[in-house]
């Protein structure tokens, strides 16, 4: 009973608009007292849930991101993919995606990359007449591959979900070739997309031009190349690293760009704690689910269910699959990471499936959750930057949709795409 009570107040709360974090407490709070448990578990829980020492990296990478979009970066990083892929057909929208592979690498976040990448060249791409839902669709798209480049704070979500047995560090190992991978499809989607509809090419630059933009962009995509090598080196952690990539994206915007100011620096710092504070307070929330989960043995009880139903490690990988997409179409990525690893992980580990495979194919099925209504986020960002209903953008979809599902299910039964780097980088 107490499970269904947990489960069905969840639900029925979202289903009538209460705000993920506040249906999560709810829910929470209503398990608890009719376990009769202490109402003191609530709040305990809640502190030790946002009171872990790894969840610092996430205001702080939340930050650096930000300073990185307001201060010059995104600009600099979208005139090098145009130089790179622009003379490519519909070159702008292979721009996008070239774009928010590294822009992706700065921000960590879907929904950033869309705001900065597509808030630019949607735009343009309206202007240079590209039809406004190809605009929209290659842009939200393209931004699922932020979940996966460093430093995604949804990496950081599943380690901490995960008892911080996951290395952090080699969960962004594990998820840039699944980024790449995401990459090329969809720029090869792209393109025939844009050749069945007719879309022009951009005029290549030159390669004098292409190194200047490259030398020009640099120290943004340093900003990768610091995080990841200083962690896998051991010179810092990966919270140290997050601060680190805060001094460096403020010498940068400051000193090399000079494009931040002191409005803007407070600007960002107003907006990175707003993030912050609405991200931590779903980790915090989550973290009592997640409590009762395991008070009720909801993972032992999921672990008996699949082993009834699969016996072999890719049976249960398509069937967690088929459940986190679902899943996904009406939860927002941090807490259904936050939800689903407690219950998932264990599932995992007992068909023998790798930690850091499960992970990035958790992060990768629920990122294509936020461009799947009802409760798509990033979908919902894109089309009102591109100023199209949520329907009109689903009906041409279709095509990135089922190239992002593609990779998502070749990273899910080629555990290699995943798993080689970690393994080389040891």
């Amino acid at each position: 009973m107490a499970i269904a009570i947990l489960f069905l107040l969840f639900a029925l709360l979202l289903l009538i608009g209460v705000p993920v974090a506040f249906a999560l407490a709810a829910a929470a709070l209503a398990t608890l007292l009719y376990l009769d448990l202490p109402a003191i578990v609530f709040v305990q829980q809640m502190a030790a849930g946002s009171g872990s020492a790894s969840l610092i990296a996430i205001p702080l990478f939340i930050f650096a991101g930000e300073l990185m979009m307001r201060g010059g970066i995104s600009e600099r990083l979208i005139a090098l993919a145009a130089a790179l892929v622009g003379r490519m057909r519909g070159g702008l929208g292979q721009v996008s995606i070239l774009s928010s592979l590294f822009f992706g690498g700065v921000s960590g976040s879907a929904i950033a990359d869309v705001s900065a990448v597509g808030g630019t060249m949607i735009p343009q791409m309206v202007k240079r007449g590209y039809d406004r839902d190809f605009a929209v669709n290659v842009s939200i798209t393209a931004a699922l591959v932020a979940l996966l480049v460093p430093p995604s704070h949804n990496l950081i979500l599943f380690s901490a979900a995960a008892g911080g047995g996951v290395s952090i560090t080699n969960l962004f190992a594990a998820g840039i070739v699944p980024a790449l991978l995401m990459t090329v499809v969809l720029m090869l989607t792209g393109y025939l997309v844009a050749c069945r509809r007719g879309y022009p090419t951009e005029a290549f630059p030159g390669w004098q031009a292409v190194l200047l933009r490259t030398v020009s962009a640099l120290p943004g995509l340093g900003l990768v190349a610091l995080i990841f090598i200083g962690i896998r080196a051991g010179i810092f952690t990966a919270v140290e690293s997050a601060a680190v990539a805060v001094v460096y994206a403020i010498g940068v915007t400051t000193l090399l760009y000079r494009k931040l100011g002191w409005r803007d620096f407070l600007e960002t710092a107003v907006g990175a704690a707003r993030t912050t504070g609405a991200i931590l307070f779903v980790i915090a929330a989550a973290a009592v689910f997640g409590w009762l989960l395991a008070y009720l043995a909801v993972p032992a009880a999921a672990v008996s269910a699949l082993q009834a139903i699969a016996h072999d490690p890719a049976t249960v990988m398509a069937l967690i699959v088929i459940i986190l997409l679902l899943l996904g179409t009406f939860m927002d990525l941090a807490p259904m990471i936050l939800i689903c690893t407690p219950i998932f992980l264990p599932v995992a580990k007992a068909y023998g499936i790798d930690p850091l495979h499960f992970g990035v194919v958790l992060v990768l099925a629920g990122g294509i959750g936020l461009v799947t209504p009802p409760v798509g986020s990033v979908l919902f960002v894109g089309t009102a930057i591109g100023g199209i209903s949520v329907g009109q953008a689903m009906r041409t979809i279709w095509p990135f949709w089922l190239a992002a599902l593609v990779v998502l299910l070749l990273v899910a039964f080629l555990p290699a795409l995943s798993l080689s780097l970690p393994v080389l980088l040891k």
